[in-house]
């Protein structure tokens, strides 16, 4: 009876992972690797068919009910003009709301009971409660890498926890609330434009490539998943593939990628540098797939902090060998980390910007200005190149020529596009020192307008990247470099 409860409650089972061997190499052996990826999505749980039809009534009613909160205040508004909200209304409806419940709580004992007469869920359900009772190594290796499952706890690899770690001092207090209608939109519609990714209804329709992608990373590269627990109490969901024993040129290094509002690390921007040799560690916004919370600045910084201390302190990579590679929004949690860890290796922005508020202007009305500003300025506050301007270290940025999402104006106007502000801000900052170091006697009394000029145009391309495409194409392999070093 334990073992059928367990199953009724338990989580759903995606996919049973099968063994791959070592790692693969990113560049050689490119007609093996085509051979294993034929036969690796052929591992999906095969539920039962009690199983099968009792989890599709669930995901219908899990749709309907997304849908249903999405347009609750207009439905709510609409049943208050119509005089629907009166209690001779609502009685009955709650009701039929209750029988309803009831009639997926039967659905979901169905579902468990199709799972109980499956060896494959109960297989897998004993190793599961096996690792989160017993909690030792041998237990978690037996389970971690063989299967994929809904992930609702700290599972994975050591449910390693920031609380108490060294990123206590460095984590940011955001300026407590103070205006409710900006509050109101930042806290509905406002993050939810932010990361469309923590919309439930883009995750579901998004899932396959989510699961293949996991699938790809765990089987051909041999990843491995792991939960950390950030002092918020937010679950982070994370991956990592180790290149250190490869003979890969670059696997001493670990790049920390961190994804845009709509990105994964299982369809992001990790690839890009995996496939260029590199130690990567990929990490999913709160709210986003096996994340737990929402995606407020504050959260980011919390779930950035707790995964740059397991990079250190778990994976046991020295800051200076860690590469911060960020992608359109994900400037913000790498500028933090960079400025809240300032002996990391390198830092590398690709099609960023340096403030949030002037893209939100572009696609609000000009009525809203000042309440998109505020709503901005204290929930929502994105604010890269302050941030940038706090690390010391070598930066490179990378500015999409056709990039229709950080320009102000059209896609064509690349001088609208906030990876020159980002830039300028950084040159300013960084700059004010070189012109200090000229005027005091190296040559500075001598350099004429145009010397200066072609200074400022040197350390501009230094530190800057064109890549001939639009906000969304993935960086290829051979263009993601390292920044120039002093």
């Amino acid at each position: 009876m334990a073992k059928l409860l367990s199953c009724v409650l338990g989580p759903r089972l995606y996919r049973v992972y099968r063994d791959r061997g070592p790692a693969r190499p990113s560049r050689d052996g490119d007609e093996a690797a085509e051979g294993a990826q034929d036969g690796s999505w052929e591992s999906y749980y095969q539920p039962r068919t009690l199983e099968k039809h009792a989890d599709s009534i669930l995901a219908l009613a899990s749709v309907l009910w997304s849908i249903s909160y999405y347009t609750s205040p207009l439905a709510m508004f609409y049943l208050y003009r119509k005089g629907y909200l009166t209690m001779s209304k609502v009685v009955p409806f709650s009701h039929y709301a209750g029988t309803m419940l009831l009639l997926l709580a039967g659905v979901a004992c169905l579902r468990g009971i199709g799972r109980w007469t499956n060896p494959q869920y109960i297989q897998f359900i004993t190793i599961l409660e096996d690792s989160h009772r017993l909690g030792t190594p041998e237990i978690k290796k037996l389970g971690r890498p063989k299967a994929l499952w809904e992930s609702r706890g700290c599972g994975g690899e050591g449910g390693f926890s920031s609380e108490g770690g060294a990123g206590e001092q460095r984590r940011p207090h955001l300026p407590p609330p103070s205006a409710p209608p900006s509050y109101i939109v930042a806290h509905t519609f406002g993050r939810r434009m932010l990361y469309p990714g923590s919309v439930y209804l883009l995750q579901k329709a998004v899932m396959p490539m989510l699961l293949q992608g996991q699938a790809r990373l765990v089987e051909e590269y041999n990843g491995k998943r792991a939960k950390l627990l950030a002092c918020d109490g937010n679950e982070i969901d994370t991956m990592f593939v180790d290149r250190r024993e490869s003979s890969e040129p670059h696997g001493k290094k670990l790049v920390i990628c961190c994804e845009g509002n709509a990105g994964f690390y299982e369809v992001g921007c990790l690839p890009t540098p995996l496939d260029a040799g590199y130690s990567v560690l990929g990490w999913n916004h709160p709210g986003f797939a096996g994340s737990t919370g929402v995606p407020l600045p504050q959260n980011e910084a919390n779930a950035m902090d707790v995964v740059m201390q397991y990079a250190i302190h778990r994976l046991g990579f020295p800051p200076e060998d860690i590469v911060l590679y960020a992608w359109s929004i994900g400037g913000f949690t790498a500028t933090w980390a960079a400025m809240s860890y300032p002996d990391i290796s390198a830092l590398v922005l690709d099609a960023s910007f340096d403030d949030l508020v002037p893209l939100a202007l572009k696609v609000m009305p000009e009525s809203c200005r000042g309440l998109v500003t505020r709503t901005v300025r204290q929930y929502l506050n994105l604010n890269n190149g302050e941030q940038l301007c706090r690390y010391q270290g070598p930066v490179l940025l990378v500015r999409r020529t056709k990039d229709e999402i950080i320009t102000t104006t059209v896609p064509e106007d690349i001088m609208s596009n906030r990876g020159n502000d980002l830039l300028l801000k950084l040159l300013q900052h960084r700059g004010g020192a070189v012109w200090r170091g000229i005027s005091r006697g190296r040559g500075g009394e001598d350099m004429t307008p145009e010397g200066r000029r072609q200074l400022a145009l040197f350390l501009a391309r230094k530190h800057l990247r064109n890549f001939e495409a639009t906000h969304c194409t993935p960086l290829p392999p051979p263009a993601f470099r390292l920044p120039w070093h002093l």
